[in-house]
Order: C-alpha cells, then sequence, then structure tokens
C-alpha cells in the first residue's frame, strides 16, 4: 500500500480511495494503544478542511517537487496536490540522493504542511494571557519598540537570530536585513552545530564543508564516524554507507561513546571516553607513523607542517592514550591497520565531535588524519561531514553568522564594499547605519558580533565588559530552538530580562512558554518551506530548487514577506531590496537568488541561476545515482544540483564540484586542488603545492590566488574582454562582479583560489598543532594538570569566556556521571514541529536519560522509574530512566529534542490554545553547562558532568 494512501483520511464510508478512517483505526496498531493519535490525529478543525474530494473523478491532482525539511541528506518529495489541499506524498524514486528511501520524519512530512498545532495569527503576550492582533498591529508594535531601544542604546542591542530552516534566498536577506539594520549580532543554528567545523577545515585547506558526498561514499572502502550516528541523525544516509558495505567490502569502524544503532552495522566499534578526540586520533596516527603507512608523497606534495604533528603525536604512545581515551593499544592498532589496508576510506563527524570546548582542535585532528593517509581530492575519500538542518549549510554559506558576510567574506571594510557595491548602495551609508563609537580599539561594524551561543551572556553580563555600546535587550528568534542550547535556567534568566522578546515560526516554539513573562513577547506565524519556493543546499553542497506545495495556511506568511514588512516599518526596505522586484508584498525569490549569484564569487555559488536549479529539479531521473553526473538530457555532464564551487557566471556552464581538491580532472570539469588561502610562505617555508596540480593545469606546480596583477605577469590579461578588463581592474577573484579574471584562470585549467599545500598547523588558533585538554566539567582530575584547559580569556565574540577558572572547581565528588546528548531518530533539532506531529508523537512519547546498568543498581534505579537528573550548575530536569548497555559504567545520555517542561514544571498552560505540541517533556540543555570553544564559541554539550536520583 502506498504511504500517501496510509497517510490520508477521510469519514466518507463510500470513498473509492484508500481507507477509511473506522478500517484504519481497526487495522492499526494506533487503534490499541495510541493514544496521541487517537486523541489528535482526527481531530475536527484542521484535519477535516484538509480532506480531498475522492468522490470528484475530474479533480486535478498536482504533482509538486520539494525537499525534505528535516536533515541534511537533501531527500526529494512527490507531493500530490488536489484542489489545493496536499493529499499524498511519495519518496521521489528517480532522486540521486534519497533514491525513494526515507526516513520516519521524512514520511510524516506532510503533517508539517498542514499541522493543526500550528500558528494561525500573530499574538502577544499581554498580562499573562495571549491576545490576537494583526498582522499591522504586530509589525507596527514591533517596529516601534526595536527603533525605540536603537535610539537608546544602538543598533547591536537588538538581536537577529535566524534559522537553517530558511531557504537560500530567505537566509540571504536575513543577514543583508541585519547588515542594513547596523549590527553584526546576527546568527544561526550553525554556531552551535558545525562552527567548529568551518572553521577548523577552511584553516586546514580552504574551505569548510563536506569534500565528497554521500553518493561518493559508495567507492570508499573504509569508513570512520567518530561522533557522528547517522542510523539516527541521518537514516537515509545510511543506504549509501550500507551500499559501500556490501559493493567494497567498506570496513565501518564507529568511535563513539555509546554503543549506536550505527555501532550495530560496523566492523569494528571503540568506545571512547567523551572530549578525547584528539588523543584517539593522535593515537592512530601513532601506530600508522610507527609502521610508516602515512602517504609520504601525497603530504611532500600537498600538506604542510606535517612533521609538526609528528612531534606531538610521538607522545601519545598506547600507553598514553589508553590512560586519557579508554581504548587499548589492540584496539587502537586494529583500527589503524583497516584505515590503512582499506584506501581510500572517509571519515564522518558530527555534532559529537564538535560541539566541545576544543571542536576546533577535534576538526583539524580529522583533518590531519585523511591527509596523513592521502585519502583527500579522492572518490571514495574526503571528510563527509554530515550537516544537521536541511539548509544548515546553505544559510552558513549566505552568511547568518556574526563573523561574515554572505559567502564567508569577513568584516574588513574590503568585505563590505563588495557587498555595498553588489547591493548598489553607497558604502559610506551602510557604514553610518552602525554605531561609530570604537570599543577596545574596535568599530562595531568591524568586529564580530555576539554568536547566538552567546546571547544570553550578551543579555546577563555586565555591559562594562561587552565590546558594544549596552546589552541586548531585544531577541528576534527567527526560526531558532532555544532548548538546543545550553544553560536553561541562564537562559530563563536573560529572556526575563530583555524588554520584546520576538518569536518568527510556524509553531510557538519553546522560547514562548520558558521565559516566565507575562508581557513583551510577540509571537508572528511564518509559513513551512512547503508555502513558498526557493533553494536549499544539502550537506554536499548541491543547491535544490522546492516547488511551493501549497500556499500559506490561516494568516501565516512567508519569511522574506515578514522581512519586507519589518524592514518597511524600520525605514530600510528601499534599500533592502533595492533591485529585487516586491509582487504583493512579497520580493520574487528568483531575483534574490541572481542577487547572491552576483557576489558570492569566493565559493562559487554564482554558477547556480535559478534555470539552471529548475532544470536539475525537473530531471532528477538523469543523474548518475553514484557519480551524480546528468547521462544525457538537458543537463548532460553537469553535476546534480551543481555543487560549490561551480565557478563563474552560469553562461561558463561549470558543471559543479562534486569532489572538492581532485587533481584527477580538470578546473573545468570539476577538479581542483587546495586553496592558497594562507599565503605562499609561512616562516621561510614554501606553503604552495609542490609537483601537483589540477589536469591540464597550464602552472605545473602551486600558484597563488588569482587578481589582476597575476593574469598580467602571466600575460592573460588580453583574455578577458574590454568590459571583463573595465571590471577587473585593480580586482582580484573574489572581488571582480564580472567574473572575468575566473573566467580566464579556468581557461588556462587554473583554480582561480591558487594551488597551495593543506595546512596541518594553523598558528593563528590559540593551539597552533590541536592539543587534547581536558573537559572543564571532567572526573579525571588526575589528567587536568597534564592535560589543563585554557587561561580565562578577556574578550572573545566581545564577551569574558571562562576556562581555567571553572575546570579548577572540582565538582567530580557532587556530580561523578558524565552527561552527553544527541539525536533520536524520530524527532528534528528542538522537536517543537515534529513533536507536534501525531504521526511522530506516536513513535516516541517520552523523554528519558539512559543510565548502565552498573550505574542505575548502585543509585537503586530501575527501568522506566522516574528519576532527577541534575547538571553541575544545579540545572535539573525530571525525566525516565532507560536502563541499558549503549551507555558504559559513568556515562548518561540524554536527547535534545524535548521542551514544554522545566524542572519539573509542566508549561502547557502557557502555550496559545491549540499550540500544544502532542508530546512534551524536559530539555536535556536544563542540565547542561558552560563551556565554548575559544575560536568559534561553539557550546559544550557532550561532556559535562551530573548526579541522578530517584524521583
Amino acid at each position: 500500500m502506498k504511504l500517501t494512501k496510509r497517510s490520508e483520511s477521510t469519514s466518507n464510508p463510500n470513498q473509492k480511495f484508500g481507507v477509511s478512517r473506522r478500517t484504519f483505526m481497526k487495522n492499526s496498531s494506533l487503534a490499541a494503544g495510541g493514544a496521541v493519535v487517537g486523541a489528535g490525529i482526527f481531530a475536527p478543525g484542521m484535519m477535516k478542511k484538509a480532506q480531498a474530494n475522492t468522490e470528484n473523478k475530474d479533480v486535478n491532482v498536482e504533482i509538486k517537487r520539494t525537499i525534505c525539511s528535516h536533515c541534511s541528506v537533501g531527500c526529494g518529495i512527490y507531493a500530490e496536490v488536489k484542489n489545493g489541499v496536499w493529499t499524498g506524498q511519495e519518496p521521489a524514486f528517480d532522486h540521486p540522493f534519497n533514491l525513494g528511501g526515507h526516513c520516519a520524519k521524512g514520511a510524516a512530512l506532510r503533517e508539517h504542511g498542514r499541522g493543526e498545532k500550528r500558528l494561525k495569527y500573530p499574538m502577544k503576550l499581554e498580562g499573562g494571557k495571549w491576545k490576537k492582533m494583526s498582522w499591522d498591529e504586530a509589525i507596527n508594535e514591533i517596529g516601534d519598540k526595536a527603533l525605540q531601544i536603537r535610539k537608546e542604546s544602538g543598533p547591536d542591542s537588538v538581536y537577529w537570530l535566524g534559522s537553517a530552516k530558511h531557504n537560500n534566498e530567505q537566509a540571504y536577506m536575513f543577514r543583508k536585513m541585519a547588515s542594513l539594520w547596523g549590527t553584526n549580532n546576527v546568527d544561526h543554528q550553525a554556531r552551535i552545530c558545525h562552527s567548529t567545523t568551518v572553521s577548523g577545515v577552511a584553516n586546514t585547506w580552504g574551505y569548510g564543508a563536506m569534500t565528497n558526498s554521500f553518493n561518493d561514499m559508495h567507492n570508499c572502502k573504509s569508513m570512520l564516524f567518530i561522533g557522528s550516528n547517522p542510523a539516527e541523525a541521518h537514516p537515509v544516509a545510511m543506504q549509501h554507507i550500507l551500499i559501500a558495505k556490501e559493493k567494497n567490502n567498506c570496513q565501518i569502524v564507529v568511535a563513539d561513546p555509546r554503543r549506536t544503532r550505527t555501532a550495530a552495522k560496523a566492523n569494528h566499534y571503540i568506545s571512547l571516553r567523551p572530549g578525547t578526540d584528539v588523543a584517539f586520533i593522535w593515537g592512530l596516527l601513532w601506530h600508522i607513523f610507527q609502521n610508516k603507512w602515512e602517504d609520504q608523497e601525497f603530504i611532500r606534495q600537498r600538506v604542510f607542517g606535517m612533521d609538526e604533528i609528528r612531534k606531538e603525536v610521538a607522545n601519545w604512545t598506547p600507553d598514553k592514550v589508553e590512560r586519557v581515551t579508554g581504548a587499548s593499544e589492540e584496539q587502537m592498532y586494529k583500527t589503524a591497520k583497516i584505515l590503512a589496508d582499506n584506501r581510500p576510506g572517509c571519515i564522518v563527524w558530527c555534532m559529537g565531535g564538535t560541539q566541545h570546548t576544543t571542536g576546533n582542535n577535534n576538526t583539524r585532528a580529522y583533518c590531519v588524519l585523511e591527509l596523513a593517509l592521502g585519502n583527500m581530492g579522492k572518490s571514495g575519500g574526503g571528510a563527509n561531514i554530515f550537516r544537521g538542518h536541511d539548509n544548515v549549510q546553505g544559510a552558513t554559506d549566505l552568511g547568518v553568522l556574526s563573523h561574515t558576510l554572505p559567502g564567508y567574506y569577513g568584516l574588513a571594510p574590503g568585505s563590505w564594499k563588495h557587498w555595498a557595491k553588489v547591493w548598489d548602495l553607497d558604502y559610506k551609508w551602510i557604514e553610518e547605519r552602525f554605531d561609530q563609537n570604537k570599543y577596545r580599539g574596535k568599530l562595531p561594524m568591524n568586529n564580530m558580533g555576539i554568536p547566538v551561543s552567546r546571547w544570553i551572556d550578551g543579555v546577563l553580563e555586565n555591559k562594562e565588559n561587552i565590546e558594544q555600546n549596552d546589552n541586548i535587550r531585544a531577541m528576534f528568534y527567527w526560526g531558532h530552538a532555544v532548548n538546543s542550547q545550553t544553560r536553561g535556567p541562564e537562559m530563563r534568566k536573560a529572556m526575563q530580562k530583555l524588554d520584546m522578546m520576538v518569536i518568527v515560526d510556524p509553531y510557538p516554539t519553546v522560547a514562548g512558554v520558558m521565559n516566565d513573562r507575562t508581557d513583551g513577547v510577540y509571537l508572528l506565524p511564518a509559513t513551512t518551506q512547503f508555502e513558498t519556493h526557493g533553494s536549499v543546499t544539502a550537506s554536499n553542497r548541491s543547491l535544490q530548487w522546492r516547488d511551493k506545495v501549497v500556499e500559506p495556511l490561516f494568516e501565516s506568511k512567508p519569511d522574506h514577506e515578514i522581512m519586507y514588512l519589518l524592514s518597511t516599518k524600520l525605514g530600510f526596505s528601499e534599500q533592502l531590496f533595492k533591485n529585487i522586484e516586491v509582487q504583493d508584498n512579497q520580493p520574487v525569490i528568483e531575483d534574490i537568488t541572481r542577487e547572491f549569484n552576483k557576489g558570492m564569487w569566493t565559493i562559487g555559488y554564482t554558477g547556480q541561476s535559478p534555470e539552471r536549479l529548475k532544470e536539475h529539479q525537473q530531471n532528477w531521473h538523469t543523474f548518475h545515482k553514484t557519480t551524480l553526473a546528468a547521462e544525457g538530457g538537458p543537463a548532460n555532464g553537469e553535476t546534480y544540483g551543481l555543487p560549490w564551487p561551480c565557478w563563474g557566471t552560469a553562461e561558463m556552464k561549470h558543471p559543479g564540484t562534486h569532489i572538492l581538491y581532485d587533481t584527477s580532472k580538470p578546473v573545468a570539469e570539476g577538479g581542483g586542488n587546495f586553496r592558497a588561502r594562507f599565503g605562499v610562505e609561512f616562516e621561510g617555508e614554501n606553503l604552495l603545492a609542490e609537483d601537483s596540480y589540477s589536469k591540464g593545469c597550464e602552472l605545473q606546480d602551486g600558484f597563488p590566488e588569482f587578481s589582476d596583477k597575476l593574469l598580467k605577469s602571466l600575460g592573460w590579461w588580453d583574455d578577458l574582454t574590454a568590459e571583463e578588463k573595465a571590471a577587473a581592474e585593480g580586482k582580484n577573484w573574489k572581488t571582480d562582479l564580472s567574473g572575468g579574471i575566473q573566467r580566464v584562470a579556468i581557461k588556462h585549467g587554473c583554480i582561480p583560489f591558487g594551488n597551495a599545500k593543506a595546512r596541518a598547523i594553523v598558528w593563528t588558533f590559540p593551539d597552533r598543532v590541536p592539543l587534547h585538554r581536558e573537559p572543564l566539567y571532567t572526573p579525571r582530575r588526575d589528567l587536568v594538570k597534564d592535560y589543563p584547559t585554557w587561561d580565562d580569556s578577556e574578550s572573545i565574540y566581545r564577551l569574558p569566556t571562562l576556562y581555567k577558572s571553572i575546570q579548577d572547581v572540582d565538582k567530580s565528588k557532587e556530580y561523578p556521571i558524565i552527561l552527553t546528548s544527541g539525536r533520536l531518530v524520530e524527532y528534528e533539532g528542538g522537536g517543537e514541529e515534529t513533536r507536534s506531529s501525531p504521526w511522530l508523537a506516536e513513535l516516541q512519547q517520552e523523554m528519558f536519560v539512559e543510565v548502565n546498568p552498573k550505574d542505575a543498581n548502585d543509585l537503586g534505579i530501575r527501568d522506566g522509574d522516574m528519576v532527577w537528573v541534575e547538571g553541575a550548575e544545579k540545572g535539573k530536569v525530571h525525566v525516565k530512566a532507560m536502563v541499558t548497555r549503549r551507555v558504559t559504567p559513568g556515562l548518561a545520555f540524554m536527547p535534545f529534542h524535548f521542551g514544554g517542561k522545566f524542572q519539573g514544571e509542566d508549561l502547557t498552560e502557557r502555550y496559545p490554545e491549540g499550540t500544544v505540541p502532542y508530546v512534551i517533556g524536559e530539555a536535556a540543555n536544563t542540565a547542561t553547562t558552560y563551556g565554548y570553544d575559544p575560536v568559534t564559541q561553539m557550546q559544550e554539550t557532550k561532556v559535562t558532568l551530573c548526579n541522578i536520583r530517584k524521583a
């Protein structure tokens, strides 16, 4: 039976299609035990309105092509629409990513496009009660308050918290909107999921993104998963992983503190103590170097600084590795030999590796391992970094970050001038929108803003300690789940102190109910991505186009329309949408795509025009399911989704880059090499590649990035047209808006960003060589002296940041159990959307903590008991105990998707009527603690301390 028919319901006993409600209930297990579904799915109201007219044979069925809005695999879906109602769905069997596969969330996707728990109209909290408002009233009140705060405290006192759920066009407009408001206090979920990846990886070989693809994993001979559990976090990716296992006898190694569902499919599993990733990787390299298994020629040609790594690795003898990580010499040797004997191999990591105070050290160590084995730039190799939300990659690329502009352009004046030119705005006007005062010698326009991980401190910290005029006074939570952030009790205090909270989301979210306020909270109903259209970037860097499936439900509006209305009120919509047509208050999506195409030369977001993306969308079936290359058809030879970099203009027809840094192909066909991002030499040593270059390159050695000067020195300047010369004069490959410099470089077989070595050391980071440092909250006090954290810092991202002062206080006696957190297959992110789906809610109805049988017996806890889990900073949660050997003694695990309860308090009465999710529970991050990476301010969620007691 088709999934679509199972998910349809109707009360018509004479229906000709599908099954009746009565039959469905009779045949379904939900009828017996499904309290959630039985109570909610067939309730009157929204569900009744969504019924299709199955009696009318003349009803036209429209088939829309869309992309799942959950994780970043990018699964294709056929949505069936009758009379404007989304009546059915099928996983796209011809889609090159999911090949007809779906996870539980994807299978329940239709519910998110028509959910009865959604916000239905704008509301505000007044006197402790939710009051309905019109859109005009809401925009006017919010706008007046924002302008008042700007006048009194400056533009930095309003924080713009964006979303990984926006499409690319909306994400781009969100960053532009914050910029024209005059602040860098703008950020989104990537800060707390893969910011340490982007920073660590980009500073190793040039770009901070997945180097290969899910599909290319078919060619792997080995895979190392560290801090990654795709069986639950990226379920459809598992089919690609298992193809490799069947096709190549691919050896799967899982290193994780928990024995996960992915570990169940592994050839070899190693249980690590949380927070010891660097020690583990150096332990593997100790065996690799001892046995001379490294790729010495690859290192000679393409890697800088490996000798310094060797010196640090020499310290990590097997006994020291076992002391720190818990992994034995036998386990480490076996793992190293598997990876060395089965090349090419890839490494996969997710938030288990990134969400640490040492996150940037971890990601750099992973990269060094792949460099040592010579696995980079090869099919079946690479760093396959699975992203968590459907457009977290795109929103990051489009600059919804407090330290970059779109395309990872920095905050220096030259970057702002580049984007001012793209926006066709006067640079001085943009500059004057910002606070003109300096703080510790820094202008806010050129200083990194407060990251989302620290907005709490932006509110609560003494303003004398912050590099801006005043504290944060207003927060826009625009598609963000606050329960996915640490330090829940302090967050509640920060929310209470704010002058205004604005929540823009299809659902009220946990932010709307955990704040302990009676006034000053606004709820604006945004649409889902199924009620608009645009592009979205999957984990592998491919851009995909979505159709609009249905018109906006209730009184919800698409995010870009809300941006237009708000910026009009705030007085800068004319500048924000200067070259973007606005129709009925909605900016034209395709115009926005073309505008970011015009400016994002750094990462090759310039060749993916709306027309090319739509052509790929309509021809899913033509793309090979391993190579992703179109076999005939209108996109013949192009890589599906034109994964960036897609060099030059759309007219150049670059096919996109399937595998980054692959010298076996010409640049014009998706080849390349490591980026010359760090100069040409360091400490007298050459940083450029040696005897290594892309196929067909006329410069058969390393070379710097391209500029007008380099073109002239090579004698290639006259390859430009007269118009291109005028635009390229004084510019480089990143700032030449004509694309001429890129076109000519590629014509001669050269990649525009130069040809350099990857660097195994990063001299601009706190640890030049990645070091193991004990977590701030560690039970291993014997290791603190040998592997201490950093000293406290006066200011990182505008705020003081603590390290040593926290680690020096021993909390391990009162809180002896390590606490970590992670995902469930049924829910996504903060869970408000998925816990509001009756189909998914039925699958996982309770929040829980996993406890090892030994700990449970010692604590007098039995499976199913209610317990208190208290973190080392006194935040506590009331949850059910799951006694399981998935976790080792001394380790506890909690999923982070729950909300609606707070330290034992039920918050359901605080939700607007009709919006309470089917499932509520304590947020794991109420019990998590302080801790931030010094490079990115990534939060620490994967290793802290707790105690557990029976409730």
